[in-house]
């Protein structure tokens, strides 16, 4: 294969040079979720330092990016989600400029120091970091890149290396921030607007199940549902069979045991550590079913009351808009069970909302929630609170 300005020193067929990009692009995605997010932002996974180095190594040959920045504008994310304060909220900017000019928001909040120093603790503070990764040679890396790929490919080698530029920025700044964040499906009612945008999407790493992510986010794994695919989890997986890679947490899964009748400590940790399950649980099975008994049951008028009011049921109050309150209350005053549920559903989370002087007191609480609940005479709040008394922990 001789050297050639127009074809560099190899030449593949049409399908070789979109399985070459393919190729690349996936070791990025494996490089951001894996490392920056997992590993470092959230501390869910430890990674072998030689595997480490490699992909430091590889996100500023594809992204110019450094560990300390990208890790610390995700942290203020998490810890400022939805407010004036977030780098990226499409709540506060609009989906548009979050999905369109993601990378600049990204930029403004990777260069404010303030930033850096609030939300980096515990990440690479050595020479390739500060001299190299975020020093003046930063942006060298994508340069080496696209010097690689022109002398494999010659020209067609730049179109692959403009593939690799625009991959993290289209679909990690403008996709999983923007959409992510708009559009989609909720299994969990979080206080954010997080969604998840596909139940599986390879090509973006797992971070598609974003509203998981946020519900879990010191999780290694991202899937939740049988139906979700992760396939960061996959190479998670594959990484610990050869010991480069060791899982540090997942999220805690809730589980029935049919032979506990006692609500005991047990109960509660289960419970509490798994609130955003037992919410979306109360949500399945006790507000949709009285949902469709007293939607079936109404006149034509209060049908549609019920129906506006769908999603105020179960939506977090701090998400409620005007319009999903006045929705809200007009179901409340039209329909009695509608209102049992919808303020034992307030109840229920206040139990762990509010701050006890003891474990026991936390305890009581929860035992004279399940008992008024068994009480109500609304047979699915009778029997979610009865479930309520074998909730134990199992790991997913």
């Amino acid at each position: 294969m001789s050297l050639s300005f127009l074809n560099g020193f190899v030449d593949l067929p049409w399908w070789g040079y979109i399985l070459y990009a393919l190729f690349l692009v996936q070791i990025t995605i494996a490089s951001v979720t894996l490392y920056l997010h997992r590993s470092q932002a959230h501390l869910s996974l430890d990674i072998h330092p030689i595997l480490s180095y490699f992909f430091r190594f590889w996100i500023w040959l594809t992204t110019g990016m450094s560990t300390v920045e990208w890790v610390a504008v995700h942290r203020k994310h998490h810890a400022t989600c939805e407010t004036e304060a977030d780098p990226h909220s499409p709540r506060i900017y609009g989906l548009g400029k979050v999905l369109f000019e993601g990378t600049e928001l990204y930029k403004k909040a990777a260069t404010d120091p303030a930033t850096i120093d609030r939300y980096s603790h515990g990440l690479p503070n050595d020479w390739l970091e500060n001299n190299l990764f975020r020093g003046r040679f930063s942006y060298a890396g994508i340069y080496i890149m696209m010097l690689i790929n022109f002398l494999l490919f010659g020209f067609i080698g730049l179109s692959i290396w403009a593939i690799q530029m625009i991959w993290i920025p289209l679909h990690g700044a403008g996709g999983i921030n923007g959409i992510g964040h708009y559009w989609g499906y909720r299994n969990y009612e979080t206080t954010d607007d997080s969604t998840n945008i596909y139940p599986w999407a390879f090509w973006i790493g797992g971070e598609e199940l974003h509203n998981n992510h946020h519900a879990y986010p010191s999780s290694a794994k991202f899937s939740i549902k049988p139906w979700e695919f992760d396939i960061g989890w996959v190479w998670i997986k594959l990484l610990a069979s050869v010991r480069l890679a060791r899982v540090k947490k997942v999220a805690p899964r809730p589980a029935l045991d049919a032979n506990k009748q006692q609500i005991d400590m047990e109960t509660v940790t289960a419970v509490v550590r798994s609130k955003l399950d037992v919410m979306a649980n109360y949500a399945n099975n006790v507000i949709k079913p009285v949902f469709i008994e007293e939607r079936g049951k109404a006149e034509l008028f209060r049908q549609q009351i019920l129906k506006k009011a769908k999603a105020a049921l179960i939506l977090d109050r701090s998400r409620m808009k005007a319009h999903h309150r006045e929705r809200l209350n007009q179901a409340l005053e039209n329909f009695s069970q509608i209102k049992t549920v919808y303020q034992f559903r307030l109840q229920l989370q206040e139990v762990w909302d509010r701050t006890y002087s003891s474990q026991e007191k936390l305890l009581q609480a929860l035992r004279e929630w399940c008992h008024r609940a068994e009480q109500s005479g609304v047979m699915a709040l009778r029997e979610f609170a009865e479930s309520l008394r074998g909730y134990t922990l199992q790991v997913a």
